[in-house]
């Protein structure tokens, strides 16, 4: 984090990425005297409302971060940003989104967390939108997004809808989508029923060190002290709050408890009772330390698409036990009227040789099985996220010329390509994978 006090006195000269959070009101005039090198703005954590009328004086200007911030408006002046690609104003109390606040690059849009009610049909017009995140708003419509061609993820979690555009369907990059929250998941999930599970009063467990943390909630290793004085090792998942970026903590319980019973899920074994506490909890089994995120989540370059570590590489044969066991899995979800929405490789837990596990049910949403034409839409949207996993997998396939590759090559074609009701559904890539092992 930098200080008011450097950039006053010079000290940040030629610096690309400029961070300050100390109470700011109005952007300091001094940051434009970086106008030759900035090309991301982080000014999270502060008490803006407007933005400077000469902003695009930053003519390198690539991103801006605004979030936790008092913005009621998405500035017009953005839209003047020529450069400008990424724009987060995550949890303020914005109710406007002007159609002249759209800069022409858009990529990356994060509003989650605001008071916003419609969206400009301009929107549909951001033909490099890639990355769309509108969770925790009050949308009860949106703008036709069909010419979005390069739409790859959008969160649309706890807002205000009756039902899903038409359009969506057949969006030909959309691979990642978070719903749960609206109101017509909601009617769905609250038929759903999942099967019952203890609940673990919040003073039997001891905590210990943080796992991980995640967009919902941090996990940390704990003892679980049974009634019978039995002692358990877990691992409790605490939701940070009422609101994460892909949806909410209730969403994600219902959709972690109706989707367990499958050797290629975490699972779980609880849920935390607490009377006085806010945030709920999940209990859950506690892992072998092998198993590891097998990639790290998308940065501001690859956007949607994960970042693997260097030199990462996958032998054909635990490349076809991860594919296998990921297809299984989301193949079981889907049977039970759910999509996990976040199908990723930084959320596959790889102990390294023969188990892959799908965790994090942050994204997921509950749909209906009875309406088949939308229940096997949704479903090959979200076969086109793992058509996205085997690319990546295979760019790493040693051998690269195993016979194999091939096959999981043509697999992989079939569910990226982008008519989205002629890709396979995940009952028939379990098929295909096992002919292939």
């Amino acid at each position: 984090m930098h200080t008011l006090t450097d950039l006053r006195a010079g000290a940040l000269a030629g610096c690309r990425r400029l961070d300050l959070a100390c109470g700011l009101t109005a952007l300091p005039r001094e940051v434009f005297d970086l106008a030759d090198t900035l090309e991301v703005l982080n000014l999270t954590g502060n008490q803006l409302s407007t933005l400077p009328d000469d902003l695009p004086r930053l003519h390198r200007l690539r991103v801006v971060f605004c979030s936790d911030n008092a913005f009621t408006t998405l500035p017009p002046v953005l839209g003047s940003c020529g450069q400008l690609e990424m724009v987060g104003f995550k949890a303020n109390r914005i109710a406007a989104v002007p159609a002249q606040a759209l800069p022409p690059r858009l990529r990356w849009l994060i509003l989650t967390d605001n008071a916003v009610e419609t969206l400009p049909e301009r929107l549909g017009d951001c033909s490099r939108l890639e990355k769309l995140m509108l969770a925790g708003n009050r949308l009860a419509h949106l703008p036709d997004l069909s010419g979005c061609g390069e739409l790859a993820l959008l969160r649309l979690a706890a807002n205000r809808l009756e039902a899903l555009p038409a359009w969506l369907l057949s969006m030909p990059r959309l691979a990642w989508l978070a719903l749960g929250g609206n109101p017509f998941v909601n009617r769905v999930m609250h038929r759903h029923r999942t099967m019952e599970y203890p609940q673990i009063r919040w003073d039997s467990l001891r905590y210990q060190q943080v796992l991980g943390e995640g967009a919902s909630g941090v996990i940390h290793k704990a003892t679980w002290m049974d009634r019978a004085g039995l002692s358990t090792d877990v691992a409790v998942k605490q939701f940070k709050g009422a609101m994460t970026s892909d949806g909410l903590p209730d969403s994600e319980m219902a959709a972690t408890l109706a989707a367990a019973g499958h050797p290629g899920l975490v699972g779980v074994e609880g849920v935390v009772h607490s009377p006085g506490q806010a945030t709920p909890g999940l209990v859950l089994p506690l892992l072998d330390p092998a198993f590891q995120p097998l990639a790290g989540p998308p940065s501001f370059a690859s956007c949607s698409r994960d970042v693997y570590a260097d030199g990462f590489g996958v032998a054909v044969d635990k490349l076809l036990i991860i594919a296998c066991s990921v297809a299984s899995a989301v193949a079981h979800l889907h049977s039970r009227g759910l999509l996990h929405g976040d199908l990723y490789g930084h959320n596959l837990l790889w102990n390294g040789a023969d188990r892959a596990l799908l965790s994090d049910f942050g994204a997921a949403s509950f749909f209906d099985p009875d309406d088949r034409a939308t229940a096997e839409a949704l479903q090959r949207l979200e076969v086109r996220a793992f058509g996205c996993l085997l690319e990546e997998l295979l760019v790493a396939a040693d051998p690269p010329d195993d016979p194999r590759c091939l096959a999981l090559a043509t697999l992989r074609d079939a569910c990226l390509q982008p008519q989205v009701a002629q890709r396979p559904l995940f009952s028939d890539l379990v098929t295909a994978l096992a002919r292939i092992g």
